[in-house]
């Protein structure tokens, strides 16, 4: 059994920024924790931090040896070959499996009673226990059924990785991690450009391995069905929080703790206040010099020392109390980010928007018929390559198709794509979005008002956002000046799950027609609106 994953008091700095300060995490075998919060929160710095790829500013990390990370990049070269990031995968089974052929010779040879026996008996336990783990005698066959259970069954394995779309090569790499079942395994947005059956199938593979799992992922099916714990790097009065359960308990017990935090500090707030105005006030009942009423006179002699005692003792308690609160007192909710937009798109005259005849990209896409009219809600569904990017791409007017594609005069269109690239990413936030809207636009609808950059973020470099801010910027550019039909590309993709749930309820509200393509399960179990399927 594998040793836990240790975290201690994890502190990470990037730039002037404080990501991750004073993170303490235990992961046990058996437990899979899915990491949550907003984009910037440090989700995926910390699993750097897990993994050993960045070190820590402060704070220590204990991991164990069997350990496999999820990266952006596949460690191979283009060059490399399917089989050999198999044969890569495989290497620990193998070596267990001959280690333990090896052992077994070993021990027929030696007899029970030889100086020899008790080391190679250790030896052969240490090794039976990393073969079952590793499900090493059935290594090969879960490979292929990795393979075809990631949707990439077809490919040869001689085929190279430059020749795989950025896709296939993500899929490649987590199932290389799946194949090989290291006792401790780290996951940043696994399901990101999964579609139904892969997803479930991974799913199902995470929740039968016998060591730990820590993700990421903004996936709340996923977290759902999988975690046994979450842990929310949102700001809380206590630190990061850990909730037992998956994405649906953790709704509810996010906005009891949130309420818990934000009725700690008022009631903090007011004995604060009272404890100033009855130091402030006391103060001044026994400050020296202060002229004494009639009523005080009479008998003063006998009674001053006592009550003077009194006060003074009672303003130092008071004092004491007030030091202590102002010292140690719980830090104030943050505002919560809340998507507010006026409407994701804008109101257009009654009718038909644009509509679609025979149209047809050669190997990306065929479609009969397509009609948008205004005010439509449509959802775009499929599987993995049946084309509902490249349907994105034609309505959007970016990609050309044979066949009618007939569009109102004057229409407007927005799309969010799934990848958001930086052209100038010294630019800060506000800088990059004053330019792409224009000063008086800018001003007239100021980023901090749609809830989807926080303010402290606004003067960070754009090159400096995680993938995620970088999304709800490219969103916030969109819904700052609505077009009458926007197209939206699995826009909950690097979205945190809170900031998601607000997303899907603006998209059924206010005018103008919104497209969504999706894989997320979440979003489509809630669909309202018009359906489209594609089947390639």
């Amino acid at each position: 059994m594998s040793a836990p994953l240790l975290a201690h008091d994890l502190v990470r700095t990037l730039g002037t920024r404080r990501v991750l300060d004073g993170v303490s995490l235990t992961a046990a075998p058996g437990r899979r924790i899915g990491l949550i919060g907003e984009n910037g929160t440090g989700k995926s710095t910390l699993l750097r931090l897990l993994a050993g790829v960045d070190e820590p500013d402060g704070g220590t990390v204990v991991r164990p040896a069997d350990l496999g990370f999820l990266h952006q990049e596949m460690p191979f070269e283009p060059a490399a070959t399917i089989a050999e990031v198999l044969d890569d995968a495989l290497r620990e089974a193998r070596a267990d499996l001959a280690a333990l052929d090896r052992l077994t010779a070993d021990l027929a040879e030696t007899p029970p009673d030889a100086p020899g026996h008790a080391d190679l008996l250790a030896a052969y336990g240490e090794r039976l226990d990393s073969a079952q783990q590793h499900d090493a005698w059935d290594a090969d066959r879960r490979a292929e059924l990795v393979l075809a259970g990631l949707g990439l069954g077809a490919l040869a394995h001689d085929r190279t990785l430059g020749t795989l779309s950025g896709g296939q090569r993500g899929r490649l790499a987590l199932a290389a991690l799946l194949v090989r079942r290291p006792g401790a395994l780290l996951l940043d947005e696994p399901t990101n450009h999964l579609d139904d059956d892969a997803a479930a199938f991974v799913e199902e593979q995470l929740r039968a391995l016998p060591g730990m799992v820590v993700v990421a992922s903004h996936d709340r099916a996923f977290l759902d069905a999988v975690c046994t714990d979450l842990i929310d790097l949102d700001p809380s009065a206590d630190g990061p929080v850990r909730f037992g359960g998956g994405y649906t308990a953790y709704q509810a017990e996010k906005r009891a703790e949130r309420d818990r935090w934000q009725r700690r500090f008022d009631a903090e707030q007011e004995e604060l206040s009272q404890l100033r105005r009855a130091v402030d006030v006391t103060a001044h009942q026994v400050a020296p010099g202060r002229a004494k009423r009639d009523n005080e006179k009479m008998g003063y002699g006998h009674t001053a020392g006592r009550v003077q005692n009194q006060i003074s003792r009672r303003v130092r308690d008071a004092a004491r109390r007030l030091d202590e609160l102002e010292r140690d007192q719980v830090r104030k909710p943050p505002t919560p980010l809340r998507l507010r937009p006026g409407g994701l798109a804008a109101a257009s005259a009654d009718g038909l928007l644009l509509s679609l005849r025979d149209v047809t990209v050669p190997g990306r896409l065929r479609l009969d018929r397509l009609d948008l009219l205004s005010g439509d809600r449509l959802l775009v569904t499929g599987p993995n390559g049946t084309g509902k990017s490249t349907l994105l791409g034609v309505l959007a007017g970016r990609l050309d198709a044979a066949g009618a594609v007939t569009r109102r005069r004057g229409l407007t269109v927005g799309l969010l794509t799934q990848d958001t690239t930086v052209d100038e990413p010294d630019r800060t936030v506000q800088q990059a979005y004053e330019l792409a809207l224009g000063p008086e636009r800018a001003e007239s609808v100021p980023l901090r008002s749609l809830g989807l950059i926080a303010p402290r973020d606004l003067g960070a470099r754009v090159g400096d956002l995680s993938v995620g801010q970088r999304r709800r910027l490219a969103l916030a550019l969109l819904v700052a000046d609505p077009p009458e039909l926007l197209l939206l590309d699995e826009p909950t993709n690097h979205l945190s799950p809170r900031l998601a749930d607000e997303l899907e309820d603006a998209l059924g509200t206010g005018p103008g027609a919104v497209v969504v393509a999706s894989h997320d399960r979440w979003l489509r179990d809630r669909w309202v609106g018009r359906q489209l399927r594609l089947a390639g």
